[in-house]
């Protein structure tokens, strides 16, 4: 009878067990996540914000010299898609365990190959790919814990982690954007469908925006390969830039009144003014 007693009673509290796993309760610590795109890169950051709550954080809720989850629950993960540097050093692509040592002058910046780990709990050293250091600043009181990016660039930002009245910054380095994006589209115009006329003018279009007169050349026979294609209002003015910026004027002006013709003659009309407008300056200029 015992047995079968405590049989009963086990399987009622494996049932229970089962109930209460499902249940999703609310956390003290909420759950963020927040990403950015630097350039062809996107980084994205998880992790949970602990509050003040008028404690004493560093050195004491947060112990200086000891490896910290640098939040609160699981341990923060820190994703790219890219390799990159973190202040000059290289971090493959991939998804890390962000860790951090705290010191009064000093931090310790840890990407842990291992990312699914309830806090630091079980963090492994070997596991390291990456240590920096930083220097904690001085700021303002952040009462809830914030991990975000600053300084935004074309190919560099600043992680801070702020909390309490510390923020603590490292630079995220994506590399050589221009060099990759060209890569990518020679890639692409080597596989185009037969009636992609976008894309060439878009990579052509891209070149141009970015100043790249190295590369002027190559971007012309993009938008021809468009031109082929479709011709378009839009292609035909990029080209026509294209041959202003070679110093092929003649050819820019007679591109250029060939897409306000076409725009003119649209159903419904296209707005030509700004074609109009560069077409006096290059005939001024001529």
């Amino acid at each position: 009878m015992k047995t079968k007693f405590y049989l009963a009673v086990t399987l009622i509290l494996l049932g229970c067990s089962s109930i209460f796993a499902q249940l999703n309760l609310p956390r003290e610590s909420q759950r963020q996540s927040v990403t950015q795109t630097i350039g062809d890169t996107t980084v994205s950051i998880v992790y949970h914000r602990p509050n003040v709550n008028a404690r004493e954080v560093w050195g004491k809720l947060v112990p200086y010299a000891e490896v910290w989850r640098t939040g609160a629950n699981e341990n923060t993960t820190f994703e790219i898609t890219n390799d990159v540097k973190i202040n000059g050093q290289n971090l493959p692509a991939g998804k890390y365990g962000l860790h951090t040592i705290p010191n009064k002058g000093e931090w310790t910046i840890i990407f842990n190959k291992v990312n699914n780990e309830w806090g630091s709990f079980k963090y492994d050293a070997k596991q390291d790919q990456l240590r920096v250091t930083v220097k904690p600043l001085k700021a303002e009181l952040q009462e809830t814990m914030l991990l975000g990016f600053e300084n935004v660039k074309a190919h560099t930002a600043d992680v801070v982690i702020a909390w309490e009245r510390i923020k603590v910054p490292f630079t995220i380095d994506v590399g050589d954007v221009t060099g990759r994006t060209l890569t990518n589209i020679r890639t692409q115009m080597a596989s185009l469908k037969t009636d992609d006329f976008r894309t060439p003018a878009q990579a052509a279009g891209w070149v141009l925006n970015s100043k790249m007169s190295a590369n002027y050349e190559e971007a012309l026979k993009w938008i021809d390969t468009s031109i082929q294609r479709r011709e378009t209002v839009g292609n035909l003015y990029t080209k026509a830039r294209l041959l202003a910026e070679l110093n092929r004027k003649d050819e820019a002006i007679a591109t250029v009144e060939k897409a306000i013709a076409m725009g003119k003659a649209a159903t419904p009309a296209i707005d030509t003014a700004d074609l109009e407008k560069k077409l006096n300056e290059w005939k001024t200029s001529k």
